[in-house]
């Protein structure tokens, strides 16, 4: 109960935002289910990607490096299944080049203490330049990805349909890693830890925490969730590998991650809010508004807003509104970007 009444506000918008979605599903069912499907297929890598800097900021480590693991996973895991034939071994390749690149940034920013905007801005140069000097067209996969049906959950109305039915077995892991991270964070032994060193190293050190040693582990390991992010751009959502294929959302993701207030399921949130914002800029497009006959001054000035190339900055404008409506009312962890020198060294 005294959980309730601490997140009233966030409860009473949530069940506001559950019941809009139900009247427009129900009320425009012939391209509501599409745009909900959308909506969650262009968050998927969004979340995992956010979650990558809720762990590492969590831990004291700011990681601007996200959208080079990511770029590094997709061009790895798309070409190594091309070459090995095997579906299998893109993804596993794809989620160790996660891990050295995570593992790469931690052991530059932790151990070399090396500025961590920088480390990140480095990672994304390297990336960029490897996967465009490397890459080789004419590749195709060996097969795809297997989507998923959940039983009893994939029945349910716009829910089961948009997350449970029919769904790529990346985007059930993403559901499960929001949910795992979140429980992991606050309510476990690791999750503790985790948030002392990201927001007082010296008094974790003081009790008897191995601060270099945590955040070595949790960047690293959150490389992962990265790797994983960018396997779904590469071989499930467009089965390709093209130059720039992340597209921006390592960075978008950062963005969603302040916006979630560094917390896990908020994210996630945030994640589906902008992947809807997407959604209605494809569906502006495919309805070809503003592109139909007619003259005038209005409809020249229709017809420029709602140009493909202005609908696709959808995404972005709405995360400068409400990064700009959320800036002063959310603090991130004290300790975040700031290298740990214990004082007898």
């Amino acid at each position: 109960m005294a959980w309730v009444q601490r997140n009233r506000t966030t409860l009473a918008i949530a069940a506001a935002v559950l019941v809009a979605s139900y009247v427009f599903y129900y009320a425009k069912n012939d391209i509501a289910p599409s745009m909900f499907g959308a909506a969650w297929g262009y968050a998927i890598p969004l979340v995992l990607a956010a979650l990558v800097g809720v762990i590492g900021e969590r831990s004291g480590v700011v990681n601007i490096g996200i959208e080079g693991q990511m770029l590094l996973a997709a061009f790895a895991g798309f070409f190594g299944a091309a070459y090995s034939g095997s579906m299998i071994v893109g993804v596993l390749a794809g989620i160790g080049t996660g891990l050295i690149a995570g593992g790469f940034l931690a052991w530059t920013t932790v151990r070399w203490r090396m500025d961590q905007i920088i480390a990140g801005v480095v990672l994304n140069i390297i990336a960029t330049g490897i996967t465009s000097f490397y890459l080789k067209s004419g590749q195709t996969l060996p097969g795809v990805i297997p989507n998923v049906d959940v039983p009893v959950l994939g029945s349910i109305p716009l829910i089961g349909e948009t997350f449970f039915s029919g769904r790529s077995a990346i985007a059930l892991v993403a559901i499960a890693a929001a949910v795992l991270v979140h429980l992991s964070l606050f309510h476990t032994r690791w999750g503790l830890r985790t948030r002392a060193v990201g927001e007082y190293p010296s008094a974790a050190d003081t009790a008897g925490i191995n601060v270099e040693r945590l955040r070595i582990i949790n960047v690293t390991l959150a490389g992962s969730l990265a790797g994983l992010a960018g396997v779904y751009l590469s071989m499930d959502a467009s089965s390709s590998f093209e130059r720039g294929i992340t597209a921006g959302r390592g960075f978008l993701a950062l963005a969603i991650m302040i916006m979630g207030a560094w917390r896990p399921l908020r994210a996630f949130v945030m994640a589906l809010f902008f992947g809807f914002v997407n959604a209605i800029a494809s569906q502006l497009q495919q309805s070809g508004l503003g592109q139909g006959e007619g003259t005038g001054f209005f409809h020249g000035i229709l017809g420029a807003i709602t140009a493909p190339q202005i609908l696709g900055t959808l995404p972005y404008v709405a995360t400068l509104v409400v990064l700009a409506l959320a800036a002063g009312r959310v603090r991130g962890p004290a300790a975040a970007g700031q290298p740990y020198v214990k004082k007898d060294q």
